[in-house]
């Protein structure tokens, strides 16, 4: 069974490649590296794996990097096995976004 495909890798390289945020780097390639791997097939499968990550609707999920220092919010296409990277930042700039 195919794995995960992350769309877009460049998204989070650039924002890791940012001097304030290279903190977020090694988070994010462990995060990266998972996901890769994974085969999740609903958001009950990534709540398995990751304890604290946020379901915010079926498609849309929240993951905790760096022990909550930065979210990372993607959308999943379950069928097609697809991660698509809508937000990454701070905390903060996490919480003056809409995503609900």
């Amino acid at each position: 069974m195919p794995s995960m495909r992350v769309i877009a890798k460049r998204t989070l390289r650039e924002f890791t490649d940012r001097p304030e945020y290279r903190d977020a780097k090694g988070p994010i390639e462990a995060w990266h590296s998972e996901a890769l791997k994974a085969q999740w097939k609903s958001p009950h499968e990534i709540k398995a794996q990751f304890r604290s990550a946020s379901i915010l609707t079926d498609s849309l999920v929240v993951f905790n990097i760096a022990g909550n220092k930065y979210r990372l919010v993607v959308d999943v296409d379950y069928r097609r096995g697809a991660l698509f990277i809508k937000f990454i930042g701070t905390h903060a700039q996490y919480d003056r976004e809409n995503f609900k």
